[in-house]
């Protein structure tokens, strides 16, 4: 997952920030859905490489996620509102890992409870 992140980051289109972000998921088929940010000179319409792989693999067909590797410069951890796209589609935060890794390849492992303790979930509907 990691290498596919990696792999994937090097395609991102970040001409504003520069900040280029690569993101591998892991469904319960084993497939791995990786995907890069995508930035708009009209700022608002930019997506996350983290959103961007969830989109991919719902749109796939997958359902079930066991884990994220994400790529960043330093390491940094999923946005908010991507935290809050996993939290629409991983039912048990506690199960669901989140893999940051920086460019020299260091890594924390987290779950997303960790990050997202008290997250709005379609339960609360």
């Amino acid at each position: 997952m990691i290498h596919r992140a990696q792999e994937v980051r090097q395609r991102a289109h970040a001409p504003y920030s520069g900040y280029k972000v690569g993101a591998a998921l892991l469904g319960a088929s084993g497939k791995i859905y990786a995907a890069c940010n995508v930035e708009n000179a009209s700022y608002g319409l930019s997506v996350c490489a983290e959103r961007n792989a969830f989109y991919k693999a719902i749109s796939e067909g997958e359902r079930d996620f066991h884990a994220i590797a994400v790529v960043t410069e330093n390491g940094a951890p999923p946005c908010g509102a991507c935290l809050q796209v996993m939290a629409e589609f991983v039912p048990d935060f506690a199960k669901f890992t989140i893999i940051l890794v920086d460019a020299q390849g260091n890594r924390k492992e987290y779950t997303l409870k960790d990050l997202l303790p008290y997250g709005f979930t379609p339960r609360l509907l």
